[in-house]
Formats: C-alpha cells, sequence, structure tokens
C-alpha cells in the first residue's frame, strides 16, 4: 500500500533490558523520535537477538513477549507487549527478498530488542509488528543488500526499527562511573558516525578496515548487522541524524541510534 509520505528508517542502541523500565535521556528520546514520525501502519522490526541460520519472520496473529534475559528484577518479566502480527506484511517481505526464501514463524516472538524500545516509543501496543530473523550465515554485504530490498516498505507505511548495539563487548563492561569510556569504543562509534554521514557504504559493510577498534567494539556481529540494513534502505542524498549518543558500561556499549530520513 503506496503512503503518502515516505517514512524514516531507524536504528536504536537498546543498550541493557532495564530500558524497558527506566526512565532516562535515551527513553525520552526514542518517545520523542516516535512523536516526530507520522504513525506507521505497520512496524518491521530486525533484532540482535534474533540470529540464527536462515532468514524468517513471525507469522502469529499475536507474537508472544519474549524474556531472553537472567537476573533482572520481576518486574521486567511481567512487561508484555500486546502488538498484533501483519500477515500480509509478511507476504510482502517474501515478495521483497525473493529468491530469497523467508520462513514463516509462529514460534518466536518480540523479543526484548524489540519491545523495550516500543513500550517508549508505541506505549499503546496497537501498531501491527513482524520481526524478521538476522541470517548468522550471510555477509556483511548480503545483509545490507537485504535492507536495501525491503527500503520499498518505507514507502507503504512500514517503520522499519533495527535494535542492537554499535559497540557492544559484555566482557570489557564496567560500571566504574569515575573512569572514562574506552578509547576504542570512542573511536569506532565515531569511525561509524562518520562513515554515515558520509554516506560510505563500503566503510559500514566492511567494518573491520577499523582493525582492532573492531576486534573489540563487535567481537561478534549480531548487535552490530541490524545497522546494516537502515543504512541499506537509504536513498541518495537522504539526511542522517542520531537521536541518541553516548557510551555506557565503561564504554562497552554504545547508544547510539540512527535515523535514515
Amino acid at each position: 500500500m503506496p503512503s503518502s509520505e515516505r517514512l524514516p528508517a531507524v536504528f536504536v542502541g537498546h543498550g541493557s533490558p532495564m530500558n524497558a523500565i527506566d526512565r532516562n535521556g535515551y527513553t525520552d528520546a526514542w518517545r520523542a523520535l516516535a512523536a516526530s514520525m507520522p504513525r506507521p501502519r505497520a512496524i518491521l522490526a530486525i533484532s540482535a537477538h534474533w540470529y540464527v541460520e536462515g532468514t524468517a519472520a513471525t507469522a502469529s496473529a499475536h507474537p508472544q513477549t519474549i524474556h531472553d534475559f537472567g537476573g533482572f528484577p520481576r518486574a521486567l518479566y511481567e512487561i508484555v507487549y500486546p502488538a498484533p502480527g501483519d500477515a500480509a506484511l509478511v507476504r510482502r517481505i517474501e515478495e521483497l527478498l525473493a529468491p530469497v526464501p523467508v520462513r514463516a514463524d509462529e514460534g518466536w516472538g518480540l523479543d526484548h530488542g524489540v519491545w523495550s524500545v516500543l513500550v517508549h516509543a508505541y506505549p499503546d501496543a496497537s501498531i501491527p509488528v513482524v520481526a524478521l530473523s538476522v541470517d548468522r550465515r550471510r555477509t556483511n554485504a548480503e545483509h545490507f543488500a537485504l535492507g536495501r530490498r525491503l527500503g520499498a516498505l518505507r514507502d507503504e507505511g512500514v517503520l522499519i526499527v533495527a535494535s542492537g548495539n554499535v559497540v557492544h563487548n559484555l566482557r570489557a563492561m564496567t560500571f566504574d562511573g569515575g573512569s572514562p569510556p574506552y578509547d576504542w569504543a570512542e573511536r569506532f562509534d565515531r569511525y561509524v558516525a562518520d562513515a554515515l554521514l558520509r554516506g560510505d557504504d563500503d566503510a559500514l559493510v566492511e567494518y573491520a578496515r577499523a582493525g582492532r577498534d573492531a576486534v573489540l567494539a563487535v567481537p561478534t556481529p549480531e548487535h552490530y548487522l541490524p545497522l546494516l540494513y537502515v543504512a541499506g534502505t537509504r536513498g541518495a542524498g537522504e539526511p542522517v541524524a542520531f537521536p541518541t549518543e553516548g557510551l555506557e558500561a565503561g564504554g562497552a556499549i554504545s547508544m547510539r541510534s540512527v535515523r535514515v530520513g
């Protein structure tokens, strides 16, 4: 369904699951971001936490709220985000990504990379949400290319929301508020921001060219890859903005968010 206005695409640095129940500068920015855009008819969510073999889309009419973490307060496990699914959007995704097979999955749902953001952005949970998996077998360039194909949804009233973290190194996390962020984290976060601002897709796809900074900032790729989907949707000359920035946990987690369009 064509839309009268092209929607942005958004990558959100979601950080700790606690952001779902906390009120802070990041969550306030997520609310403001949603308020600044036309209300979408549906949301396509691409989360770091559905990192599996194969490309799949949630096909349930009522996707479950997945609490895919441990050791957090009970209040976090009690959150339910009852957004409906959207079978027509699943079919459209299949069309756009063909000949890549897209498995209609009724066993998965909305993980915390999705709902911890949406509870702030769209708290009424009335907008249909379809989640798309990140196929661990594909190359960075292939993920970017899938994003390019999905970009057509932005003209059809669908908001693409990818969720992860530009810098995500749990082993390097510290909670000493007096220590400066890791220099490698600051450099890699800036490397990505600069590449986005100048429209250097190759630098984003081939992020390993950042050397040791990339190895430390992205020890495993699942939190970075969702960014490539959003970058892939970008049209010529479209602006890029950063609704949130900042390094948490001693610099081991980047909270940078990216708005394209």
